[in-house]
């Protein structure tokens, strides 16, 4: 591993000038209630959506370093993806964990991290990020205010907890292109902390009647499109388990008239890069692994590389032939991506093999994992543009 790190350090000044190349976006929440685009202003956008930000203490250690004595600075951190991210029409991240304040920050197993993590994430180029998981509980609903409260200033919308019940109730909408969005988000479990009995809508928790309904009413809210994150499968597992399965046939085949009620599956939690596929029509992302991670180990006690291996999904959307219609996702790619542990990285794979580092056998170990259901006879392919057997 440090051998590694030590050549990554040659190849990374290239790589995060790329990233840092780039222009900041505006991240000003649209305007609640605007009217919906008109059919003649339809235009496609581009979707970008990356794993778990899940901050152990390691990373926290990192990102104070990088600070340089004063505070916690994420965007080193997250500059190496930044070329990725920044140029979407829309980008969404998963916020993992909850955030802190005066310093009480801490890992696994009950995290608390610093707020600056938010301002790391807008800096990178996200508009918004799931925040519904399994750590949304870890320290109650000061917690969740804290974490909320962060993301506002930083001007990123979110979607999986929430305040209070208005703010619950309400669907969080994002404007892409031409297109309004609608992102939803959902857990399978909060690590047995029961929901507050006076804030059962703190956090959303699966639920397949509850998800649909959601997203119908996102739908006559005036969203073109609905973006689902859930927070599920089993940890450590590569391919997806029957319940995602069965989830997935039986939320891609809802429909309202002949309309698909979801447009896309983002997954999280399983700690590893799982499968992407088109099911009923209909894009799933089954996990997309950890984006940020400290050295992680695995159900067996050993130290497991895998955690610290995710993807970064990019979708294109284009308008539907006719108003009321389905935008359709055009194109589908997506970014294999490593965080370095060592030199507290996020690494853009593909970018840091073509400027010289020996990272070809993890690179090809998530795109076999990534297309092991099928993905590229329905039109998968890497960022760069290859199908699974493609060349460098």
């Amino acid at each position: 591993m440090i051998a590694r790190s030590r050549q990554l350090a040659l190849v990374l000044t290239a790589v995060l000038a790329a990233g840092a190349a780039c222009q900041a976006r505006d991240h000003t929440p649209p305007a609640q209630g605007r009217p919906a685009p008109s059919a003649a202003a339809h235009r496609g956008f581009t979707l970008v959506a990356s794993g778990d930000v899940l901050p152990h203490t390691s990373v926290i250690e990192q990102a104070a370093f990088d600070a340089g004595g004063d505070g916690h600075d994420f965007r080193p951190m997250l500059s190496g993806i930044r070329s990725v991210v920044a140029p979407a029409d829309l980008a969404l991240c998963h916020m993992e964990t909850v955030y802190g304040a005066d310093g009480d920050y801490s890992g696994y197993p009950l995290f608390k991290s610093p707020p600056e993590v938010a301002a790391g994430l807008a800096a990178t180029g996200y508009d918004g990020c799931s925040t519904a998981s399994n750590h949304t509980l870890d320290d109650g609903e000061e917690g969740i205010r804290r974490t909320l409260d962060a993301l506002d200033r930083a001007g990123l919308r979110h979607a999986g907890s929430a305040r209070s019940a208005r703010e619950a109730a309400a669907p969080t909408l994002l404007e892409a292109g031409g297109a309004r969005v609608a992102h939803l988000a959902y857990t399978f479990d909060t690590n047995g902390i029961p929901l507050p009995q006076d804030r059962p809508w703190a956090v959303n928790l699966i639920d397949e009647r509850r998800i649909l309904a959601d997203a119908r009413a996102a739908r006559k809210a005036g969203a073109d499109v609905v973006v689902l994150s859930l927070h599920w499968g089993t940890e450590w597992q590569d391919t997806p388990d029957d319940l995602q399965l069965s989830l997935a046939r039986s939320l891609t085949a809802s429909k309202t008239g002949d309309r698909p009620d979801v447009d896309l599956i983002l997954g999280t939690h399983a700690h590893v890069p799982q499968a992407y596929e088109k099911v009923n029509g209909t894009w799933v992302v089954y996990g997309m692994g950890d984006q940020i991670a400290g050295e992680m180990t695995n159900h067996d006690g050993a130290h497991d590389p895998r955690g610290n291996q995710s993807t970064v999904g990019r979708f294109t959307f284009s308008p539907p032939a006719r108003p009321g219609g389905r935008w359709e996702v055009t194109r589908a790619e997506f970014v294999p991506q490593l965080y370095d542990v060592d030199a507290g990285r996020v690494v853009d794979l593909d970018a840091a093999i073509a400027q010289g580092a020996e990272l070809h056998a993890v690179r090809d170990r998530i795109r076999d994992v990534v297309f092991s259901k099928g993905a590229a006879k329905d039109g998968l392919v890497t960022a760069g543009g290859t199908g699974k057997d493609g060349d460098d």
